[in-house]
């Protein structure tokens, strides 16, 4: 069971990954979200064989490696600068240091994720791939009927009713 769910989370994420890179980009946290239970649930759907699910496995797994000493650096850098006072000596230059390094990790991230998603593609089969294009058509219709329904039936927060 331990390893289902192991190998269910590494193929949800190397679809989510892939599939949504650009989507997630419009996300607050670097687009890690609700994209990734859809992903898992895509690759589910397309049966993969054993060889398969291992071969994603291990895409994920050095993707995450290769990145992991950039992702702590960064996240050093965004300590210390959140432990500053406006007032302190550099603040300024560590805003745009740090504004400089979340823009350089923003453009490896995205190259990090077509990549992998090239990779884990190119381990689907040709039947597979197609039949992951049809899931993300249907998932992109279902997104698009949502924000029509949206649109159509704004919500009213100005009452502490609703009414």
């Amino acid at each position: 069971m331990r390893k289902n769910l192991i190998i269910g989370l590494a193929l949800g994420s190397a679809l989510t990954i892939g599939s949504f890179a650009v989507a997630a980009q419009a996300g607050p946290h670097g687009g890690w979200g609700h994209h990734g239970h859809h992903g898992m649930m895509a690759l589910h759907k397309l049966g993969l064989s054993d060889a398969q699910k291992a071969s994603i496995k291990q895409i994920m797994r050095s993707s995450f490696e290769q990145n992991k000493d950039q992702r702590q650096a960064l996240r050093r850098q965004r300590q210390a600068f959140a432990a500053m006072q406006p007032t302190d000596p550099g603040y300024q230059s560590a805003a745009a240091a740090l504004a400089q390094a979340e823009g350089a990790a923003t453009t490896a991230r995205v190259q990090q994720r077509a990549n992998v998603r090239a990779q884990v593609y190119g381990v689907l089969t040709p039947a597979q791939q197609a039949q992951l294009a049809s899931i993300k058509a249907q998932q992109q219709a279902r997104r698009q009927q949502w924000q029509e329904f949206k649109a159509q039936h704004p919500v009213d927060t100005g009452s502490p009713s609703g009414q």
